[in-house]
């Protein structure tokens, strides 16, 4: 049976993330505000984790983190360069070959919606923890950008997908289930950026390793598409001149299951908290 093509291109993700390398470290403003999410979110768990993967050297501050807590820390990474500068194992997160069970807790900064079987690198998230580990990471969700998704469609700029589809909260909670995981936790965080034109938009992106990794990667835009594009947005500017662009940053955990573990609250119930579900058996 033939494969289904694929959404995205590694060789571009790699790109995307050995760009990351040669930037300034405080180029990228996504990650340092990602890591400390997940920084405060891990100080939730008061038991440690004597072996962790890291997914994505996103932020120097997290992996220093981890690394302070005395755990046997394992980084994977797309970028090769990004990869040999940081002592990463180079690898996709959906084609990940590690033994089973080899991990306590999975750090995911990032990445997950751009994957091409989001399915399959849960599976494998969840068949590399232990029994008892942790998942726990985050992504930008459905509902982001969404004024530069509506100046992509402005008038005379070609029809064309350039754009990653989003996942959103509902999505990843039944994933998390699907593959296996117990007490599931999905919430959402938006963070507004205000920027005065469109180009400081996309330099975010890229410093970010958030621009396409679409595959077949989508024709270069023409100098008169960028224009259009460009006024599309201004056109949505506030008072001020500028416009308020939304990252919706879903954060996600689950639990490989553990005969010890609680059983979650009856299924719209509404009163299991992230905190609760952090907690670890007694």
């Amino acid at each position: 049976m033939s494969q289904p093509p694929m959404l995205f291109s590694s060789a571009r993700h790699a790109a995307q993330r050995d760009r990351i390398a040669r930037l300034p470290a405080d180029a990228n403003f996504l990650a340092p505000i990602i890591a400390e999410t997940l920084r405060d979110r891990l100080a939730m768990v008061t038991r440690e984790f004597p072996r962790t993967l890291l997914i994505g050297v996103h932020d120097g501050a997290l992996i220093d983190h981890l690394r302070a807590s005395g755990t046997a820390l394992t980084m994977l990474e797309a970028g090769l360069s990004l990869a040999a500068a940081t002592g990463a194992l180079v690898g996709e997160a959906d084609a990940i070959d590690l033994p089973f069970a080899s991990f306590d807790l999975i750090v995911w900064p990032g990445g997950l919606d751009a994957v091409n079987d989001v399915p399959g690198a849960l599976i494998r998230m969840r068949a590399l923890l232990a029994p008892d580990g942790l998942l726990l990471g985050a992504f930008v969700g459905d509902g982001s950008l969404a004024r530069q998704r509506r100046a992509v469609m402005a008038e005379g700029v070609r029809s064309i997908a350039r754009l990653h589809p989003q996942i959103d909260l509902s999505a990843m909670g039944n994933l998390l289930q699907r593959t296996g995981f117990a007490l599931p936790v999905v919430d959402v965080e938006a963070l507004t950026v205000r920027y005065g034109n469109w180009f400081a938009l996309v330099r975010d992106l890229r410093a970010a390793g958030l621009s396409s990794r679409l595959a077949p990667a989508p024709p270069p835009l023409t100098r008169d598409e960028s224009a259009r594009i460009a006024a599309a947005f201004a056109a949505q500017a506030d008072a001020d001149g500028r416009v308020a662009e939304i990252f919706r940053i879903v954060h996600f955990s689950g639990w490989a299951p553990h005969p010890d573990q609680p059983q979650p609250a009856r299924r719209g119930s509404g009163v299991t908290s992230l905190a609760e579900a952090l907690k670890p058996k007694d």
